[in-house]
């Protein structure tokens, strides 16, 4: 029992100056009645203007996202990378997304396609739905008078094609060029340039003037003959296997007529070169470079480029080196880069960590499928991703995913309409766990309670960051 004189003195301070302490009676009840406490909440979308991704999974309100329309104001960059295990729904996510911007009249899309099944690229049958015809760089078929493209094009300005030679010959060799070697190339490379006019010059020059350089060339730089020679020999070696080695006929003559650069959709189908061999990132490199001196144009279309089997280039420092031009040049001609990776482990840890690192940095847009948890952490380590989500990230179901769009982050169930259906699940992409709208009853449970679990976790983990706010 209080004193009279206390409960008489606080009694007159309310009085003259109101209530200033609540005093609340303790009460004893279960964490699962104390949640309807804390009303559930949803942080805000992205706006209303752009491509509808699906639907957000806590609210259940519509994910709608576009790096075009968000640019400038809730995006320092257009980039976006994809991560995620094969099977959860990164083939269906990049499908629709393309298919959903090319509604729009400004947009150009290219896909570098380097899977497929049955002789073709995964984008074949929605290239031929487009009515396009996939540029497919095949050293059998261009033998046969099959695609060609010229690093010697004149449309790419001389300074592009001696920054393809280099970065060429540096892939296939593992390491940088040195002073000498570098000096041979680049005088072989303005001779050709200088003499060759009725035709455009093709790789095979390059080679014989880095075989038999002309006296002007050692005179220029006060220097034996003999010697240039002897600098450039490597680089000749390297060269020749696209004029006569496992990579002939694709890039050892001028370019082949008829590639419509201003068709809505653009596929380089990489699906018949090994993508564990060192061809990948080489024909990367070449086809990132043409398309950036013949494709990318100041003419206010927005142009989307994605890459399939991106560590390709992330993990190439001298490829890398080259799309991070292409990246930076991006943002001033309305280019938006989608890379997708399985693990960021791939690129992180590789031979171009630094280069990975600043290519990372310029995809504002990060989507993660579900990872395994030791992967999940790295990850999140990275990229910067909140507690809640990371420890959610391994219960992903397929088709749902942690969206982080510049520190928005939410989770994004990725819906599918009956039109693209037939386009998007491919016999490969079934088998990679493909509409989460078409699943069966049983798994359609599961995957209710394993957004109902990844809810919980996240709730409590809002629970627990508030009571320590509390106690600080």
């Amino acid at each position: 029992m209080r004193d009279p004189l206390s409960a008489l003195s606080d009694a007159f301070t309310a009085f003259l100056f109101g209530n200033v302490e609540t005093t609340r009676l303790p009460v004893r009840t279960s964490t699962g009645q104390a949640q309807a406490v804390y009303l559930p909440t949803a942080a805000p979308g992205l706006g209303d203007s752009g491509v509808i991704i699906g639907r957000e999974v806590y609210s259940g309100k519509g994910y709608i996202y576009d790096p075009f329309q968000l640019y400038g104001q809730q995006l320092p960059a257009p980039h976006w990378l994809v991560l995620g295990e094969s099977g959860n729904g990164k083939s269906a996510l990049e499908k629709t997304y393309v298919l959903r911007q090319l509604r729009f009249r400004d947009r150009q899309v290219v896909v570098l396609d380097a899977q497929g099944e049955d002789g073709v690229g995964e984008w074949n049958l929605i290239a031929e739905e487009l009515g396009i015809t996939p540029i497919r760089l095949d050293p059998t078929a261009a033998l046969n008078d099959g695609i060609r493209l010229n690093p010697l094009d004149p449309s790419i300005t001389t300074t592009g094609q001696l920054a393809l030679l280099r970065t060429i010959i540096e892939v296939a060799m593992g390491h940088g060029l040195d002073e000498r070697s570098g000096f041979a190339l680049k005088v072989a490379h303005a001779y050709v340039n200088d003499t060759i006019t009725e035709r455009q010059p093709v790789l095979m020059d390059i080679v014989e003037q880095l075989r038999h350089p002309k006296p002007e060339s050692a005179e220029a730089m006060n220097v034996d003959i003999d010697d240039v020679r002897a600098w450039g020999l490597d680089v000749a070696l390297v060269l020749d296997r696209l004029v006569d080695g496992d990579l002939r006929g694709m890039f050892d003559g001028p370019t082949t007529i008829g590639i419509d650069l201003d068709a809505p959709l653009i596929v380089f189908d990489l699906s018949h070169i090994d993508r564990n061999s060192i061809a990948m990132p080489i024909l990367m490199a070449i086809v990132g470079v043409w398309l950036e001196h013949t494709w990318i144009r100041p003419d206010r279309k927005k142009r989307i480029f994605l890459v399939e089997e991106a560590w390709h280039i992330i993990n190439s420092p001298f490829v890398a080196q080259l799309f991070q031009r292409l990246l930076k040049f991006g943002r001033r001609l309305g280019l938006s880069f989608v890379a997708v990776v399985h693990h960021l482990s791939d690129v992180v840890d590789g031979a171009a960590a630094k280069e990975a690192a600043a290519i990372l940095k310029m995809a504002s847009t990060r989507t993660i499928y579900a990872q395994k948890a030791d992967e999940a952490r790295a990850t999140g380590k990275v990229i910067g991703l909140p507690r809640w989500a990371v420890e959610i990230i391994p219960t992903l179901t397929p088709g749902i995913a942690v969206w982080d769009v510049n520190g928005n982050v939410q989770v994004v169930k990725h819906l599918i309409t009956e039109a693209e259906r037939p386009l998007v699940f491919t016999d490969r992409a079934m088998t990679e766990g493909s509409a989460v709208d078409l699943l069966p009853e049983d798994v359609r449970a599961a995957e209710l309670e394993a957004e109902q679990r990844a809810a919980r976790i996240e709730h409590q983990q809002r629970l627990n960051e508030s009571s320590e706010s509390t106690v600080a």
